[in-house]
């Protein structure tokens, strides 16, 4: 029967995979059929437009060179028509004296003939006929205004649509994810030395494989890249996947997007599981605050919210990551008594991972480290074999200390304001550093047989907390030793309570030794802490009395938290 329960769970989650990747494939069709309507109608509106350009231009260069010959028959016509003014009247000055000579010389006076010669003789040489050059002054010919358009009729009976550039390939193989950096490689399928620049667009995810239309981030656009490839630097890491695309642009038009490509950031985020909380208390997403009503109100509204909610369906049920702690730890009850325990909501069973913690040290009590995920619903952190944690009590004394397994170390370290937390799942490592100077306060080691869960305990205050990545250890891990009088190791709770930090013993220099391979905060190496950026603030708030008695008044003391995933 539970076999085929399990059989049953698995075709239930498969079917569940499939319907959501065919339900995202219809919802991705459904988008490409309206891309396709509104780019169609785009495109064919340019056309209208670029013909429509076209003709303008033709009847405007027709109307310009029509003005063109106008211009020129008139000037010619009207050069034209006064020389031949000037010719008749010149003609007709010339017939009259020729008359005048004609009648002069058949005449038979002879008194007045010597005077009249003489007078014919002068209004010839003042004669216009004499004065004027036969040569016309424009000519008739009109061929230098013809036109031949043949190559232009060419050209236009060539006219084609835009050539496009080659769709890009992303090479998965050379590119690389490292440290909040991607580098993204691509390749053209034949060389085009008319390409312009590329646009490169990534987008952040928490899904595997293609695009979703519904995703939770937006397209983010580098434009104006000249090269084949891109790094992308000063990300965040707190999604598994970010998913990566490019396309090519000449002068004119920008191809296609190539295919998508996903790359896995090896993120380590969480929140906190409210299903795990003390009901002391009040956790919601990324909040938790003390509450002095044990959180009944919130019970009963989670309670009556409980069956509308998406979060329980069957298939978001089936959907869910089995690091999540909602699935992986059925029938878990509530921290209790003086436990006043949160853990995290994501587990790590294997690699390497790195988180940072922003304590106020006003805080009353405050622990953080790791635990199994089986510690028991009474236990306080450190206090048995299933946690890990950094300690700090500010009770009546301020201390800080290193607790597992009911043992406790007194850290004589400066108490520092950010707490980083190295957890080595293979090696059974657990380190925590001092954030800012990057030196080791403490390290368990120990060797799993379970996944272990983040885990933290706060009384009588509240805490902030926010999520980010990084990939690579050796920027944030150096392999140098800890410095002298950093304590480097607390092996299975096996030193006395209320032990300094200091020097080794000579009994414990073999010890020491093997902490050589210890992982170290080197500050020349450690840029990875140097820029981290937090975000989605998580506020935890308790109610400390006051000096009246009121046990709701609340005070803030803020923790950050800033995770890491280390590769």
């Amino acid at each position: 029967m539970g076999d085929q329960k399990e059989s049953l769970r698995k075709i239930t989650h498969t079917l569940a995979v499939k319907n959501e990747e065919i339900s995202n494939f219809i919802c991705t069709l459904k988008q490409s059929l309206e891309n396709l309507e509104a780019n169609s109608n785009r495109v064919q509106d340019d056309l209208q437009s670029e013909f429509g350009s076209l003709h303008a231009a033709l009847d405007e260069m027709k109307e310009n060179m029509l003005t063109r010959i106008k211009q020129e028959r008139a000037s010619r016509t009207y050069e034209l028509q006064n020389q031949l003014s000037a010719c008749s009247k010149a003609l007709e000055s010339s017939e009259e004296l020729l008359e005048l000579a004609n009648q002069t010389l058949c005449s038979s006076e002879t008194d007045g003939f010597t005077q009249a010669a003489k007078d014919i003789k002068d209004s010839v040489t003042m004669a216009p006929a004499f004065r004027l050059s036969l040569k016309a002054k424009a000519s008739d010919n009109m061929s230098h205004l013809m036109v031949d358009f043949s190559q232009e009729r060419e050209m236009l009976q060539g006219l084609k649509f835009l050539p496009v550039p080659a769709t890009p390939e992303i090479q998965v193989s050379e590119c690389q994810v490292c440290d909040n950096t991607v580098t993204i490689v691509w390749t053209l399928p034949e060389p085009d030395n008319k390409i312009e620049h590329y646009i490169l667009e990534h987008r952040r995810t928490n899904h595997e494989g293609p695009p979703r239309i519904r995703e939770d981030y937006p397209w983010m656009v580098v434009e104006g890249i000249r090269e084949t490839e891109h790094t992308l630097t000063g990300l965040r890491f707190d999604t598994r996947f970010m998913t990566f695309r490019v396309r090519a642009c000449n002068k004119a038009v920008a191809g296609e997007f190539s295919e998508p490509v996903t790359l896995e950031t090896h993120a380590f985020t969480f929140k906190l599981d409210s299903s795990s909380a003390h009901q002391n208390l009040k956790v919601d997403d990324l909040s938790v605050e003390w509450d002095s009503s044990g959180g009944k109100v919130q019970e009963i509204r989670k309670e009556k919210n409980r069956t509308n909610s998406p979060l329980h369906s069957p298939a978001r049920s089936a959907l869910m990551s089995p690091k999540r702690a909602p699935t992986a730890r059925p029938g878990r009850d509530r921290f209790t008594a003086e436990s006043y325990t949160v853990l995290a909501d994501t587990m790590i069973d294997a690699g390497q991972q790195y988180w940072e913690v922003k304590l106020d040290k006003e805080s009353k009590a405050f622990a953080v480290g790791i635990a199994l995920r089986s510690l028991g619903r009474f236990d306080q952190l450190g206090k048995s074999s299933a946690s890990w944690c950094i300690h700090l009590n500010n009770w009546l004394q301020q201390s800080l200390t290193a607790k597992h397994n009911n043992k406790a170390r007194t850290l004589d370290c400066p108490i520092p304001n950010t707490i980083g937390v190295y957890v080595n799942y293979d090696e059974g490592v657990v380190s925590f550093y001092n954030a800012k100077t990057k030196q080791l306060m403490h390290t368990f080691r120990t060797k799993f047989q379970q996944p272990v869960i983040p885990a933290f305990m706060v009384r009588k205050r509240s805490l902030e907390a926010s999520v980010a990545g990084v990939t690579d250890l050796k920027t944030v891990l150096g392999r140098a030793s800890p410095p002298a009088g950093v304590e480097r190791e607390f092996l299975r709770g096996d030193r006395p309570a209320g032990s300094q930090c200091g020097p080794e013993r000579p009994e414990e220099e073999q010890r020491h030794q093997q902490l050589q391979r210890q992982p170290h905060l080197d500050a020349a190496t450690a840029t990875g802490l140097s820029s981290i950026r937090l975000q989605s603030p998580l506020q935890v708030e308790s109610s400390a009395p006051t000096a009246g008695g009121d046990a709701h008044s609340r005070t803030a003391a803020p923790l950050n938290l800033g995770c890491f995933c280390l590769a």
